[in-house]
């Protein structure tokens, strides 16, 4: 079994249209829109940069230049806040990235699917593994180390991928894809072994209830996989459909279990949700939201 490496590399692909959250997302990119006072995109690096990520590489298309921007300095700002001595605010917007961090962007030219955006990262990852988040998928966690820390550990101490699953009502399945681990059912914070993954399979069809959450780290191999995956669900080149190559092939994967709190916020229930639930853990809006919320 090949040992782990050294992961530094994290592919984020925001090119997505957003059309569930329209018409909110109509001119601005649906990964700015906010959780309590960050952008969604903003609380799923500081995910990254926590579990160790220091290239963080977005995949995006025109009109996302908003999210380049909000990672970048802006002087004028900084001044300003500065000038009137609001010394919190300006770390808040000064210190997003951490010094070592990078964030690179490339394009995706054309809407093909998860799997075809991973793979405009490639010339970037070249031969080493790599990480992929979704940025819609926001995870809370209460512990000190949060799941995505976690799954980082359990592919350093297994030397194999990890993909990170939550099991889901049986009427949901169809909705995901749904990982085989031969009838096992690791518990929150542990990895089973992979034997196949079906994306959004009918429910007599599905192999268990243990969906993916859009948190994956993955084998240099799969990069290779990808040139030649064929168009699968929805004329779209997926990358479930490289994951599955690679386990039939004999690959090694393990399905990591979350233990946190899941909230899509690529949809408008999700995004609400998640903007109550932090907002209750925030110093600034949790006294104020509870009781709001008690006089419903």
């Amino acid at each position: 079994m090949k040992g782990p490496q050294m992961l530094n590399t994290v592919i984020i692909p925001v090119a997505g249209l957003g059309t569930r959250l329209l018409p909110a997302s109509k001119a601005i990119p649906k990964e700015m829109l906010t959780v309590v006072d960050k952008p969604v995109i903003q609380h799923v690096i500081e995910e990254a940069i926590e579990a160790g990520f220091t290239r963080l590489v977005l995949v995006t298309r025109s009109g996302k230049s908003a999210i380049e921007d909000h990672f970048d300095r802006n002087a004028e700002l900084e001044q300003v806040l500065a000038g009137k001595g609001k010394d919190s605010l300006l770390a808040a917007v000064r210190d997003i990235l951490p010094r070592g961090v990078q964030v690179i962007s490339v394009r995706q030219d054309e809407a093909k699917g998860l799997g075809h955006a991973v793979l405009c990262a490639a010339a970037l990852t070249g031969d080493e593994d790599f990480a992929v988040m979704l940025p819609d998928m926001l995870i809370d966690n209460d512990a000190d180390r949060s799941d995505f820390m976690q799954m980082v550990e359990a592919y350093r101490n297994s030397g194999k991928g990890q993909i990170m699953v939550e099991t889901v009502p049986e009427d949901q399945v169809e909705r995901y894809g749904i990982v085989d681990c031969g009838g096992e059912r690791p518990t929150s914070g542990q990895s089973a072994a992979m034997t196949d993954v079906v994306e959004k399979p009918a429910l007599a069809e599905a192999p268990s209830n243990l969906a993916i959450v859009g948190r994956y780290i993955l084998p240099a191999r799969i990069m290779e996989l990808l040139k030649s995956t064929p168009r699968g669900a929805g004329d779209e080149i997926q990358l479930t459909d490289a994951i599955k190559t690679l386990l039939h092939e004999g690959g090694k994967l393990d399905a990591f279990t979350m233990a946190g709190d899941l909230y899509d916020c690529g949809n408008k229930a999700g995004l609400l949700m998640a903007n109550v639930a932090l907002g209750l853990k925030h110093p600034e809006t949790a006294a104020d939201l509870k009781a709001f919320l008690k006089a419903l």
